[in-house]
């Protein structure tokens, strides 16, 4: 019997899942929203995680009927996030490690929200679209790495949307992203934005100039309204992102997309990649918000499989960094 905590809190969504041989016990959240209008400060969030991070963490083992001394290894992520925010976790998996001689796992973000994915989905060995508010990737797993095929040069995705949700001063409750997405569907009429896909990369950032110099004048004049304005920044961004992950299943000879990530839980990303994938008589994977958001239980998904192979983090090495990519990690626990 294994049991592992997973401890995420790399953005403004602080989360600990406790892992027994793999099933999910428990996997309890919080998110800091800020008002309309305005974004989310590192400090300010690491503020919000310590306030709430050992509520979380006896919410968890309540919920999976778990004691400390039970627990085999504390994951945390490590990396790519907000400096202060991963501080305050990883300081916390710090304690509990020290306190209770439990081992350390240092895990990979995005890793995280694959293996993740890949369990609840039963994907078997997909090209991976990843998107979140701080990554836009496009991966596939060779010889014990998750390889990027292809990424955004500029800003993420969703970064890209909840910056646009400022302009339009939407509500950061639940999120800015699924806001939208609510406005979209109501859309008609489609504006005509910058399409940037280079090779096989991504950028957004020419799309977020386009509508902040114009979507206030537009809503003005009344040529376009909010819902018109969503639904053509979904639309196009989202064309973007399906037109690369079809090229790398080509290049790859896949027959199988797995989407995972915050803005993973998109309908609308879903049904175009769903479109795509049975044009090319594939198969798309997907799962809800419970698993596509950040949370704990992907952070101990991840280091189930890291545990499992023998690997720990000492206490030396247990630092945090704002830059971890995907391929820097050696995937030791999957012989495929």
């Amino acid at each position: 019997m294994t049991i592992i905590i997973g401890m995420e809190g790399s953005a403004n969504k602080i989360g600990i899942g406790i892992l027994k041989n793999g099933e999910i016990l428990s996997n309890p959240r919080k998110t800091y929203i800020t008002p309309p209008g305005l974004g989310f400060i590192p400090s300010e969030t690491a503020k919000h995680h310590q306030g709430c991070v050992l509520e979380i963490l006896d919410e968890a083992l309540r919920e999976a009927n778990v004691s400390l001394k039970e627990v085999d290894a504390i994951a945390f992520t490590k990396g790519p996030g907000m400096a202060a925010p991963l501080l305050t976790v990883a300081l916390v998996a710090r304690t509990l490690s020290l306190m209770w001689n439990i081992p350390l796992i240092g895990v990979n973000h995005c890793i995280g929200h694959i293996e993740m994915a890949r369990a609840i989905t039963g994907a078997n060995n997909p090209t991976v679209l990843y998107v979140s508010g701080g990554n836009t990737q496009v991966i596939a797993y060779l010889e014990k790495k998750y390889r990027i095929f292809g990424e955004t040069i500029d800003i993420a995705v969703g970064n890209c949307l909840d910056r646009f949700a400022r302009i339009l001063m939407l509500s950061n409750d639940p999120s800015p992203g699924y806001n939208i997405e609510k406005l979209a569907e109501k859309g008609k009429k489609l504006l005509t934005l910058p399409y940037c896909v280079k090779g096989m990369d991504v950028s957004f950032s020419g799309i977020l100039s386009f509508l902040e110099e114009r979507a206030n004048n537009l809503l003005k004049k009344g040529e376009y309204t909010k819902e018109d304005l969503c639904f053509s920044l979904q639309e196009t961004i989202f064309a973007m992102l399906v037109e690369t992950t079809e090229r790398a299943m080509a290049h790859c000879g896949s027959s199988e997309v797995l989407i995972c990530g915050g803005v993973g839980c998109n309908k609308r990303l879903q049904s175009m990649m769903n479109t795509m994938c049975e044009e090319r008589c594939g198969r798309l994977y997907a799962t809800d918000e419970r698993f596509c958001i950040d949370n704990g239980a992907m952070i101990a998904q991840a280091g189930y499989l890291m545990f499992k192979c023998g690997i720990t983090t000492s206490l030396k090495d247990s630092w945090v960094t704002q830059r971890f990519r995907t391929d820097d990690v050696l995937v030791t626990w999957r012989d495929d």
